[in-house]
């Protein structure tokens, strides 16, 4: 096991947060861009992929796993990967840090968009996104029923 390093997670948001990398899908027009950014984000603090077949990989847009680009595939593979890759649990929004994932449901039932905390100043989450392209955003300037935090723990 080892750290996940949050500054080059955040750094990579920063860089990436207005336009898209192209070593990767840009996934805009079939869904939105949120999660595959977010987990550009976390490869680029965990340096690995977990290529199983419910793992969290991507090789291209036809050959990547659904939690590569999918709010609730991310999230289940997150909280419960016990291999290769980057695992976490769902926290308090107190806990989070600089590099974990808020994931907001906009009707109060189904998660629907990902984003990567950037920063935490005087008690407002500030946050990186694609589809709705930001960075450095307050989450409360979103207008959702639901959220929840991701607190990524490590990577193995």
């Amino acid at each position: 096991m080892r750290k996940y390093n949050r500054k080059e997670a955040v750094e990579y948001a920063k860089i990436w947060a207005y336009k898209r990398n192209p070593k990767y899908y840009n996934f805009d027009t079939v869904g939105g861009d949120c999660t595959s950014f977010v987990s550009q984000c976390i490869y680029a603090g965990a340096k690995v992929m977990n290529y199983n077949t419910y793992g969290w990989f991507y090789r291209n847009g036809y050959n990547k796993s659904a939690s590569w680009s999918g709010v609730e595939y991310l999230y289940k593979f997150l909280v419960n990967n016990k291999q290769t890759g980057p695992y976490g649990r769902e926290a308090k929004l107190e806990e989070l840090e600089k590099g974990d994932l808020i994931q907001l449901s906009f009707d109060g039932n189904v998660f629907g968009h990902t984003l990567i905390i950037t920063d935490i100043r005087k008690n407002h989450i500030y946050i990186a996104s694609h589809t709705e392209d930001s960075y450095d955003r307050d989450v409360l300037t979103y207008s959702f029923r639901k959220l929840r935090g991701i607190k990524i723990e490590g990577v193995r």
